[in-house]
C-alpha cells in the first residue's frame, strides 16, 4: 500500500511570510491551559487595543520593510470575543503594511458557543476565510471536566454554522483524558470525522506546570493514561484518521490533501512571521540575520508599552546559525514531509553526524527521501523529541 504521507508536490523552497495576532482574553481559564490568556470582569477597550495593534504593525513594517503576507492567524486567548469590525480593521492594517496575497489564508480561533457562532458571518465579511474551533471533546462529562463552556450538541451546531460561513473549517480535540479508553476515543473520533471537516487538530492531554490540572495531578486527584495506554490512544488516532483520508501531516494535525493549515506549515517549515499583541512571538529576517522577538505578556502592560514606546517588544535576539539550525530541526521534523538536509547544512554549517544518522535509519526511526530530504517515520513520531535531540547533538 502506498504511503499516505507521501506528498504529491515538494514543499516550497521559500516558506513565505505570515502574521500572528494574539488576543489574550477569555471568558474563563481552562484548568489545563498554560497559554497567555486572561479573564477580565469588564470587557477590554477594543478601540484602544486596535490602535495599539496598528501602532505595532507600523513599527514592525518600518523595521523589516516590504513583504507579501501568505497567512494571518488570530490566536489567543479567544479571538472570537473580538468584534468583527476589530478583526477587519486589523486585517486592513496588515494589508496596508504587507499586502495580502490573493490566496492568503486568514484563520481565526473560536470557541464553539452559540454566542460566538452568531458572529461567524461577520468574521467572514471582515476577511477571515478559515476558522479553528476549540471543540476539545464530544462528550458532555469530559467537556465539564475540561472546564469548557459549551456542550457537545452546541459545539456540533457551531461546526455546522462555521461550515456554512467559511471556506475552510478545522476543530481541535483533546484525548488521553482521565479514564478514556481506546474504544471510546475511536468512537468519538469517528463522530468528529463524520462532521465533514477537512482538518482536525488532535492533542494528547499534557499536564502543564502552574495549571490547576498540575496541582490536581500532583495531589493524586487527576490520573491520566500511563505510557502504554497513551500509546494505544495514539495508535487509534493514526489508524482512524488515516482510514478516513485525514492522515497526519504533522505530529498532531490531520487533513485531507490540500486542506493543511498553511499558517502552521509556515512555522514548521521555518518561515518568517511577525508576532503582534500581548505575549506574541515572532521570527523576523533583517539584513539576512534572523531575530527571535517576543512581546510583553500582560495585556494592560503591553497596551501601555505600545502607547509609550511604539511597540510591545521586550525581547529581540539575533539567532546564531546553530540556534537557527536547532529550531529548523525541531519544527521541521514534526512534519510528515520532513526536512531539507541541504537547508539544515546551510543554517548550521555542518551535516548530520554519520554515525547517529545511520543508527536512527537502521532502527527505523527516520528515513531518507528523494531530494536529500529526511523525515521521521510513523514508528519514530512517538519519540520525536529524542530523535531531534540525537540529530542535533
Amino acid at each position: 500500500m502506498a504511503d499516505p504521507r507521501q506528498r504529491q508536490t515538494p514543499p516550497p523552497a521559500d516558506p513565505g511570510f505570515g502574521v500572528y495576532v494574539h488576543w489574550p482574553f477569555c471568558k474563563a481559564k481552562c484548568p489545563y491551559c498554560d497559554f497567555n490568556s486572561h479573564v477580565r470582569h469588564s470587557p477590554p477597550d477594543q478601540a484602544r487595543f486596535l490602535a495599539a495593534f496598528r501602532t505595532e504593525i507600523a513599527h514592525t513594517r518600518a523595521r523589516i520593510g516590504q513583504r507579501r503576507t501568505q497567512s494571518v492567524f488570530f490566536g489567543g486567548g479567544t479571538p472570537s470575543l473580538m468584534e468583527p469590525g476589530t478583526v477587519g480593521a486589523i486585517l486592513e492594517a496588515i494589508d496596508a503594511a504587507w499586502p495580502l496575497d490573493a490566496r492568503a489564508e486568514v484563520t481565526l480561533e473560536a470557541n464553539p458557543t452559540s454566542v460566538e457562532a452568531g458572529r461567524f458571518r461577520g468574521y467572514r465579511a471582515a476577511g477571515v476565510n478559515r476558522v479553528s474551533l476549540g471543540v476539545q471533546a464530544l462528550d458532555d462529562a469530559a467537556l465539564k471536566a475540561l472546564g469548557r463552556m459549551h456542550s457537545a450538541e452546541e459545539a456540533l451546531a457551531a461546526v455546522a454554522v462555521a461550515r456554512a460561513a467559511f471556506e475552510r473549517v478545522s476543530f481541535d480535540l483533546i484525548y488521553a483524558r482521565p479514564g478514556q479508553t481506546p474504544e471510546a476515543w475511536g468512537a468519538e473520533l469517528n463522530r468528529a470525522i463524520g462532521e465533514g471537516c477537512e482538518h482536525l487538530s488532535l492533542y494528547q492531554l499534557t499536564i502543564e506546570e502552574g495549571t490547576p490540572f498540575a496541582a490536581l495531578h500532583a495531589a493524586g486527584k487527576l490520573i491520566v493514561p500511563d505510557g502504554e495506554r497513551a500509546r494505544a490512544l495514539w495508535d487509534v488516532t493514526q489508524e482512524t484518521t488515516q482510514k478516513a483520508g485525514l492522515p497526519a501531516y504533522e505530529i498532531s494535525n490531520h487533513a485531507r490533501p490540500g486542506a493543511e493549515s498553511r499558517h502552521n506549515q509556515l512555522y514548521w517549515r521555518y518561515g518568517e512571521y511577525a508576532g503582534l499583541g500581548p505575549g506574541a512571538h515572532g521570527r523576523l529576517v533583517v539584513d539576512e540575520d534572523r531575530f527571535a522577538t517576543s512581546t510583553e505578556r500582560g495585556p494592560e502592560a503591553w497596551l501601555a508599552r505600545v502607547e509609550r514606546e511604539g511597540h510591545g517588544v521586550i525581547a529581540d535576539e539575533r539567532l546564531a546559525r546553530s540556534e537557527q539550525a536547532d529550531e529548523f530541526l525541531l519544527m521541521g521534523l514534526r512534519l510528515a514531509e520532513g526536512i531539507d538536509r541541504d537547508r539544515f547544512a546551510r543554517l548550521s554549517g555542518r551535516d548530520f553526524d554519520p554515525a547517529r544518522l545511520i543508527a536512527l535509519l537502521e532502527e527505523g526511526m527516520i528515513e531518507e527521501m528523494p531530494g536529500r530530504r529526511l523525515r521521521v517515520t510513523p514508528r519514530g513520531f512517538p519519540v520525536l523529541d529524542a530523535i531531534v535531540a540525537d540529530l542535533a547533538a
